[in-house]
């Protein structure tokens, strides 16, 4: 996001060479193995995700499509679980859910974490265990927080004062017990993008422990006879590519899990680290695999505590876009192709396809870097340097900044953009009217549409108009 400023965005600073990082390839056809889902290959160029061609999912199913590799999603999920085997992994629900995913994530032996009544109500629906859901958000609203007791989820993760007083107020109506945790923010700022940075002060989440908020609401939640305080919960960001900003957090975090113990004779049994773990968009990214995460996590935790005198709490983590991320691409069409002009003499690629923002909104909302590959024939052409660009009525509507594609890149062609399960069909939207991509699972050579694509009826459903002067029973006014 740094660089010199343009009138007309972040977009349109960079000359036409492309950004430090990227190098042309020797192959425009070869995946960089490590950005793609485990099933990912090319087979005489054609790539194929779980054993079926892009081509034949797009001829069955139209695009753009997000294509999530089952096989990938479940992998990740173990290697989590396996790595963290003492801890309770949480998948991110806000990354990406559907009742299939929800169920995956179930029968993975994961919980999971949902931030509304609409994340809940997909977790229900796919009959994942309440006892195992923990509910996150800034502004739980009172029905929110009344339907948490009732379908009895297994924590709720305070974040306000206000929240507190409803939740006792709630629980003492219900004549149930819920047990929270409270969220703290330990002054530490994770090394990514300012808006995914959750534990710096200046921001909406959670209770200081600088200021003494989080010791004044760990008291106010043992005072409330309907919350069960199973700990603190801290989360230093997303996008994190190793641990260690974890070991800060965890030294004042549990300092103040300490001091609990000390000054109200309280022994927390709990403490959720968070995590936001990253994944590779690119080749610049290299994030470290959950066995080498869990191994650094667990020395910091057991060496803080054997400094404090304390015994060790139960941990939880969150992995956040870790499992999902890396387990979607989306396959577009290319719709038209031209060359543009730059200052200085320098021309851009402008590859334009038939998705966008609406599908993809993390390159214009965060500048985010991704990678493409031409997906459905190999090409003997030279690389060339490339934007690739939805259809959108938006100048930032860009889906890949700079990219090395096939020179005869032609309309028809079908382009795959790897990493795109996490914040993605989440962040999808309707702008221009768009209708949301399907999401197809693919496995052993089938495809299932698992998430189906909107259609026009499904937008005019929820548009129920005015009705007109004409109709109106009293006449015009």
């Amino acid at each position: 996001m740094s660089g010199r400023s343009h009138e007309a965005g972040w977009a349109h600073a960079e000359s036409g060479r492309g950004p430090a990082w990227l190098r042309q390839p020797a192959d425009p056809n070869a995946l960089v193995q490590h950005l793609w889902s485990e099933t990912a290959r090319k087979v005489d160029g054609v790539l194929e995700v779980g054993g079926v061609r892009l081509p034949d999912l797009v001829a069955e199913h139209g695009s753009p499509a997000y294509v999530l590799d089952e096989e990938d999603f479940r992998s990740r999920a173990r290697a989590f679980r396996d790595a963290f085997g003492e801890y309770d992994v949480f998948y991110a629900g806000k990354a990406f859910l559907c009742t299939t995913v929800a169920r995956w994530v179930a029968e993975e032996g994961l919980c999971l974490d949902v931030c509304s009544d609409g994340e809940l109500s997909v977790a229900l629906a796919a009959g994942f265990d309440p006892a195992r859901i923990g509910y996150h958000g800034n502004n739980k609203t009172v029905a929110e927080l009344r339907r948490a007791v009732e379908v009895g989820v297994g924590r709720v993760v305070l974040d306000s004062f206000l929240e507190i007083e409803r939740l006792a107020a709630l629980t003492a109506e219900a004549g149930r017990e819920t047990a929270v945790m409270v969220r703290v923010t330990a002054g530490v700022e994770a090394h990514t993008h300012e808006y995914i940075a959750t534990a710096h002060e200046d921001q909406k989440f959670g209770f200081s422990i600088t200021t003494g908020d989080a010791l004044e609401a760990v008291r106010q939640v043992l005072a409330a006879p309907g919350l069960r305080l199973l700990g603190l919960h801290s989360h230093i960001g997303s996008q994190i590519f190793d641990a260690s900003g974890f070991e800060v957090a965890a030294r004042r975090v549990l300092a103040l899990h300490a001091r609990v113990a000390e000054e109200l004779r309280v022994e927390l049994p709990e403490m959720d680290l968070g995590g936001g773990f990253g994944i590779a968009y690119t080749t610049q990214d290299d994030p470290s695999d959950p066995a080498q995460l869990a191994t650094e996590m667990s020395k910091i935790v057991a060496h803080e505590c054997r400094g404090l005198g304390i015994a060790e709490p139960r941990l939880s983590i969150e992995p956040g876009r870790a499992i999902v991320g890396p387990s979607v691409c989306t396959v577009y069409e290319v719709g038209t192709v031209k060359e543009v002009a730059l200052d200085g003499g320098a021309r851009r690629l402008y590859v334009s396809v038939d998705g966008g923002m609406s599908d993809n909104v993390r390159t214009a909302l965060y500048g985010a870097d991704y990678s493409c590959t031409l997906a459905g024939r190999a090409s003997a052409a030279p690389p060339v340097l490339a934007r690739v660009v939805g259809k959108h009525c938006e100048a930032g509507d860009i889906v890949v900044k700079d990219e090395f594609v096939p020179g005869d890149v032609s309309p028809g062609d079908l382009l795959a953009v790897p990493g795109t399960g996490a914040y993605c069909r989440s962040l999808a939207s309707n702008y221009n009217h768009a209708l949301r991509p399907p999401v197809v699972a693919v496995r052993d050579g089938v495809a299932q549409v698992v998430v189906r694509r909107e259609t026009e009826d499904d937008l005019l459903r929820t548009d129920v108009g005015w009705p007109a002067a004409s109709q109106e029973p009293d006449g015009p006014r």
